[in-house]
């Protein structure tokens, strides 16, 4: 089985006592379970040469770390009863670890009937930006941040990146201690590193171990798209339910990575623990304050991992590299002059083994960029430039989704429903109304702050919705507006009928 210790379920799955325990098909016996926001690709990160100083220890980085790791508190919304049934009949399987009660110890559940979670998160920027895991904030209705000497504040969702598993907040505070960027790729396997965070509530606890292994696949961030991006930096620091959002920093005190998930049996540390590589989160931070949304950058080719097997069936030379089984049609690697049959073996210099380096790589870019991709085409090296390109195959960056425009409408404004209010009303979308007394609303009954979700059966994803569907119904005998009130309370308004 799989985990991850956070908030929320990724490929689905269910709480259990604080983790989430995700189940594989190959392995049922198995679990496994970032001064600047604005540093964009690694040329502009902090090198770092590992050198063990004499008589070594870990209190300058621990020292330096601690304050600008934070405990990241959410809320939940209850849960309409019938979700909460359908939840535990999902659990059967639980009683094999925790008896009927299906619950265990620990932090950072999904509530099923409403509740609170727990991560960590690391100040990235001293005007208040933190990243953190995805997972530990998703769905949630309120999010907290208590730092390490008490300070609390609530935080805003600035934005995240399930395809990553990352997420950028925002508080309200100025000079606050922060951690720098470091250059993910300078760590080396067997140097040591440090883990920061709040595991089982135990606040600013700092664990030590070495980089085991770079480039790990898991699994845990599979996603139908394919668009799921994994790259792990394996460590053996230990780091338990609690510990998701929080830092894995070198011995000069600079994030490396941001810790995620572990591999276990009991969904607790039994010595494997994964993170997600420093150069892959500050471009995903940068581009979640510029873009809101993260800019995918795509070389287009289906790859194949050199092994013994297909190594003799094409009569490779060696293992090393990625076979191209295909391109995808106008993609950069097509116009790069890439064939299928190619081997694929550097990125920028850096020599990719695995799917899972290739896509790291190449995620830190985006659309428009360009890249040095190395090359063998039977026993000749060759490197070209590639320049990226998006899911369509052009060099556009992608806006977000233009939902959050407000739309004037006989006499009222409608506008976006913030993000944390859908997931604390359990909604998606839908249209929060004002200035009725002003407007041809005002004898419908409904008062400022109602938020329409449906009219008659159509369901409102955005402002623009409303306006739509209710000229519609003008031909018609008139409309019927569902929609919920901020404090969870519904209503229904008849509008245009006698």
């Amino acid at each position: 089985m799989l985990g991850l210790f956070g908030s929320a379920i990724l490929g689905g799955g269910v709480a259990v006592g604080g983790y989430k325990l995700l189940e594989p098909a190959p392995l049922p016996t198995q679990t496994v379970v970032a001064a600047d926001p604005n540093v964009r690709y690694t040329s502009a990160m902090r090198s770092s040469t590992y050198a063990a100083p004499e008589g070594l220890n870990f209190v300058a980085a621990a020292a330096a770390v601690t304050p600008a790791v934070v405990h990241v508190m959410t809320e939940y919304a209850a849960a309409p009863q019938s979700q909460q049934r359908r939840r535990m009949q999902m659990d059967p399987f639980l009683r094999q670890f925790f008896g009927d009660g299906g619950e265990g110890q620990g932090e950072e559940r999904e509530p099923r009937g409403g509740g609170e979670g727990s991560g960590s998160g690391v100040i990235i920027a001293a005007n208040g930006y933190i990243v953190t895991n995805n997972h530990v904030i998703d769905k949630a209705s309120k999010i907290t941040v208590v730092m390490d000497d008490k300070r609390r504040y609530e935080a805003e969702l600035v934005g995240a990146d399930p395809n990553t598993d990352l997420a950028v907040l925002k508080v309200k505070a100025d000079n606050l201690p922060f951690v720098k960027y470091g250059n993910s790729d300078d760590v080396k396997v067997g140097e040591w590193v440090l883990a920061v965070g709040n595991p089982f509530s135990l606040n600013s606890t700092v664990t030590a171990g070495i980089i085991s292994a770079k480039g790990r696949n898991i699994n845990i961030l599979r996603r139908e798209d394919g668009m799921g991006i994994e790259s792990f930096i394996q460590t053996d620091a230990v780091v338990n339910p609690g510990n998701s959002g929080g830092a894995l920093v070198n011995l000069r005190g600079d994030l490396v990575g941001i810790n995620s998930a572990i591999a276990s049996h009991t969904g607790s540390y039994e010595g494997y623990s994964f993170a997600i590589p420093s150069a892959l989160v500050s471009k995903v931070v940068a581009d979640l304050l510029k873009y809101k949304v993260v800019q995918r950058a795509l070389l287009g080719v289906q790859m194949r991992e050199v092994d013994a097997t297909l190594a003799s069936e094409k009569k490779l030379a060696n293992l090393n590299g990625l076979y191209v089984a295909g391109l995808t049609p106008n993609s950069a690697a097509a116009a790069a002059g890439l064939k299928e049959g190619d081997i694929i073996t550097d990125i920028n210099g850096l020599a990719v083994n695995t799917s899972s380096q290739l896509q790291e790589q190449v995620a830190r870019f985006r659309p428009g960029d360009q890249i040095k991709v190395t090359y063998l085409r039977g026993t000749t090296p060759t490197t070209v430039t590639a320049t990226l390109r998006n899911a369509t195959g052009t060099t556009a960056v992608v806006r977000e989704p233009a939902l959050a425009a407000s739309v004037k409408y006989e006499g009222a404004t409608l506008s976006v429903v913030p993000t944390q209010l859908q997931n604390k009303l359990d909604i998606k979308g839908g249209a929060v109304i004002t200035g009725i007394k002003g407007s041809n609303f005002r004898e419908t009954g409904m008062a400022d702050g109602f938020i329409i979700t449906r009219i008659d059966k159509n369901l409102v994803r955005k402002p623009a919705d409303v306006q739509a569907y209710l000229d519609q119904a003008r031909d018609n005998s008139g409309a019927l507006v569902e929609g919920v009130y901020p404090d969870g309370r519904k209503s229904f308004y008849p509008i245009g009928q006698e």
